[in-house]
């Protein structure tokens, strides 16, 4: 196996390869328009993702994730946030 560039940049030995779930109902997600859901925020987008609609676990609920074309190499749980954002509450005068 020849390493590519975004094993390259995985911080992953390249003999390993990309850190993956093969996913049984992937095709058929595809062609019907439905969601994965999954709790695997390590696993390493492929090109056969992109089209893909996922929906993974931020530990509380999940999370919908579109796959693009500009997301191939980087991880699932890269676009399902942990946090919510802080805002201070407005105080009565």
């Amino acid at each position: 196996m020849r390493p590519t560039l975004a094993i390259l940049k995985s911080g992953r030995s390249a003999w390993k390869g990309p850190y993956f779930i093969p996913f049984q109902n992937l095709r058929e997600a595809l062609s019907n328009h439905e969601p994965i859901y999954t709790q695997a925020r390590a696993c390493t987008i492929l090109p056969n993702f992109v089209g893909a609609r996922f929906m993974v676990h931020n530990g509380k609920e999940y999370q919908p994730v579109l796959v693009t074309q500009d997301m191939v190499g980087h991880k699932l749980g890269e676009f399902s946030f942990t946090k919510k954002r802080f805002t201070y509450k407005a105080t009565k005068k």
